[in-house]
């Protein structure tokens, strides 16, 4: 089981940024893959997620309308587009695999089996 991300990024409020989320195979089939972001001061929150059918979405009420998640059954990769950055997304990015469970409209993380190891996003001018 592998959860991999593309690397440290830094984009100015208003930018773009899109983050990449690589699975193994068995992962990418069996499982929803739910991306988390811990920022200072705050506890980790689940940002958006994504069933296995790619039907079914989830946004967090701080993302919905700026965020997108998608996903690449040939590359078995997840993608999060973000626009409209704010300095408040700035923070460590992870995506996992697992049950998506939501608790009154968010993503809870207790589902999650497999974890990546995090990705720096910092917005700034």
């Amino acid at each position: 089981v592998q959860l991999v991300e593309s690397g440290e990024k830094l984009v100015q409020p208003g930018g773009s940024l899109r983050l990449s989320c690589v699975a193994s195979a068995q992962t990418f089939v069996e499982y929803p893959i739910v991306w988390f972001r811990q920022t200072t001061g705050n506890e980790r929150e689940g940002v958006s997620g994504i069933s296995r059918s790619g039907n079914i979405t989830r946004y967090a009420d701080s993302v919905k309308g700026r965020f997108t998640v998608s996903r690449d059954v040939a590359r078995n990769t997840v993608y999060l587009q973000m626009n409209n950055l704010k300095t408040e997304d700035t923070g460590v990015y992870y995506c996992a695999s697992g049950i998506m469970i939501t608790d009154q409209g968010r993503l809870q993380s207790h589902g999650m089996k497999f974890w990546s190891e995090g990705t720096l996003v910092t917005v700034s001018s």
